[in-house]
């Protein structure tokens, strides 16, 4: 089974999870601060982590900014009851997807399972891995080594990010609707809101436009959804 990093300063929650996940074969390691996690995280990647985003010395936000510029990490945040700030920062800072708190243990392990599954299934040596590179323009996606270059030069995507636009890519000028993307990117079974959506594509935006302050090939139609426009 797959290894989960627990990132929380409430010593009581990481038990009760710790015990929990344990229960469902997971293998567990817990961290009470940001910082002491980072370090742990840089050295030795679990397959997933779940991270608290208020916690003492480094907040969770912190820790995935930091991860984010050398990892793919599944992340899966943890947030404030209603703080809805806290879901647009850390989707804005490459979180793949959220859950609040007070919530409940079988809906985070099936969070879980669905983010393990949408890592796992482009991973080469995995059935139906070996799919061509998508080529638009000066866009390249490679589904089997999740890898994403734009002019030649790597885009670091998260797992999310990329399956949105990959189902962009596929039909360069066709219209997706939030609900295609939700069904491209996440299980059937884990609802997301159109928020979710729109801040991941603001996020890829952001990432094209470090490398090129001219991209725009993400087209906004406002009401509908969103197109690749391919230059």
């Amino acid at each position: 089974m797959a290894t989960i990093a627990l990132v929380d300063d409430d010593e009581n929650i990481l038990t009760s999870l710790k015990i929990f996940f344990e229960q469902e074969g997971y293998t567990v390691r817990t961290y009470t601060d940001g910082a002491t996690a980072l370090a742990a995280l840089s050295e030795s990647a679990p397959d997933i982590a779940i991270l608290d985003i208020k916690m003492p010395r480094m907040d969770g936000v912190e820790v995935l900014r930091r991860l984010r510029q050398s990892s793919n990490l599944p992340v899966i945040f943890l947030t404030s009851k209603d703080d809805e700030m806290d879901e647009v920062v850390g989707f804005n800072v490459g979180a793949d997807d959220y859950i609040k708190k007070p919530f409940s243990q079988r809906l985070l392990s099936e969070r879980v399972k669905a983010l393990l599954r949408r890592t796992r299934a482009g991973a080469p040596g995995t059935e139906g891995s070996d799919k061509k590179p998508i080529v638009r323009g000066e866009l390249t996606l490679d589904p089997n080594r999740h890898a994403c270059t734009w002019k030649g030069e790597p885009v670091r995507l998260t797992v999310t990010e990329f399956l949105i636009l990959q189902a962009l890519a596929q039909r360069p000028g066709y219209v997706k609707s939030r609900d295609q993307l939700m069904d491209a990117a996440y299980d059937d079974q884990v609802y997301v809101d159109d928020r979710t959506i729109d801040s991941h594509i603001k996020r890829l935006r952001k990432k094209f436009r470090d490398i090129d302050a001219n991209f725009d090939a993400i087209e906004t139609l406002y009401g509908v959804g969103y197109r690749y426009n391919e230059s």
